[in-house]
């Protein structure tokens, strides 16, 4: 008797352990679910030990199809949902329902020993559609150029056919990578080499962003779209989210979340983030100047302001430029 109660006892014991356990299905895009959605993950974590994750990131089309199948409780995706894919949703009784948590930037990259200084957005077009194929035709050094894209199924193929490309096709030569990561590689050691990337992958060793009619990707710039390629992303969940899934969302738009969408490259869905570090920056100039220290800004300051797009390489306090 007192083992059948004991074994009552554990296995109730264990049904309760799994009961508090929760697991979130994430599913979708390769520029969200590379760097953004796991370090979000780590963070939710430390608040909700039990919750365990479970991330895909395969491209768009992936995380949006799995929430129609039912298979992920949220889908990351860094374009809207086609028409087609919202039919499909809605014949299947299931409502496709998007937040926006990012705001990206799709930079145009090139190897860093290329001397092409910029590009226009006729150019880029050219280049990515093969009307151009050679970089001695847009003031670069001769050499064929090697075109590297997303697949089909990647938001970022789609969102920069359509921002980049007045939605024509691809060159057919273009060479589809699975992720912004081997985009920025394959870039990085191919001289004639270009491609694009989220704003969060632009760090990668070998490549340098090409301004884009003499404007570059930043948060500034993204915020006001004045860059042409901004864009931003999603979490997409079958109507309003509930459970774990609710939670986590939340927390990827609350300030805490959002300081972690600004570590990690991407551009808040508000300017909170942003001017939290404007004020840092700040109180730290401030701190130097009441310590007596002539000397301009420290360089974590001075980093500060170029990542808000709010001052040029090279600016500093002395010379009145910031």
């Amino acid at each position: 008797m007192k083992t059948t109660l004991l074994i009552i006892s554990a296995t109730l014991g264990l049904l309760a352990s799994q009961s508090r356990a929760d697991r979130l299905v994430i599913k979708g895009s390769d520029t969200l679910g590379a760097k953004l959605v796991p370090q979000l993950a780590e963070a939710f974590k430390a608040q909700h030990p039990d919750t365990t994750f479970d991330i895909a990131a395969e491209g768009s089309t992936t995380g949006i199809a799995a929430i129609i199948d039912g298979t992920a409780q949220i889908g990351m995706a860094s374009r809207r949902a086609k028409p087609a894919e919202v039919g499909a949703a809605s014949g299947k009784g299931i409502n496709m329902k998007p937040t926006i948590v990012a705001y990206d930037g799709i930079a145009v990259i090139v190897n860093s020993a290329n001397p092409i200084k910029g590009l226009t957005k006729k150019q880029v077009e050219q280049i990515f559609t093969g009307d151009v194929t050679d970089w001695s035709a847009i003031g670069g050094s001769p050499g064929q150029i090697s075109v590297y894209t997303r697949n089909t199924s990647s938001g970022t193929y789609s969102d920069f056919k359509e921002l980049a490309m007045k939605k024509r096709d691809y060159a057919p030569s273009g060479q589809k990578m699975a992720g912004n990561e081997q985009i920025a590689s394959e870039v990085g050691k191919n001289v004639n080499g270009v491609g694009y990337v989220g704003l969060a992958y632009t760090k990668a060793g070998g490549i340098k962003v090409t301004p884009i009619d003499g404007g570059l990707p930043s948060i500034k710039t993204v915020q006001s779209k004045s860059y042409p390629y901004a864009r931003p992303t999603f979490y997409y969940t079958n109507g309003d989210p509930s459970g774990v899934a609710k939670e986590f969302l939340d927390f990827t738009i609350s300030p805490t979340g959002q300081k972690i969408v600004l570590q990690v490259g991407f551009v808040p869905i508000t300017g909170d983030g942003a001017l939290e570090l404007v004020a840092k920056a700040v109180l730290l100039l401030a701190d130097r100047h009441l310590a007596g220290e002539p000397q301009g800004p420290p360089q974590a300051g001075v980093a500060v302001f170029r990542q808000l797009g709010l001052a040029p390489e090279g600016a500093g306090l002395m010379g009145g430029q910031i």
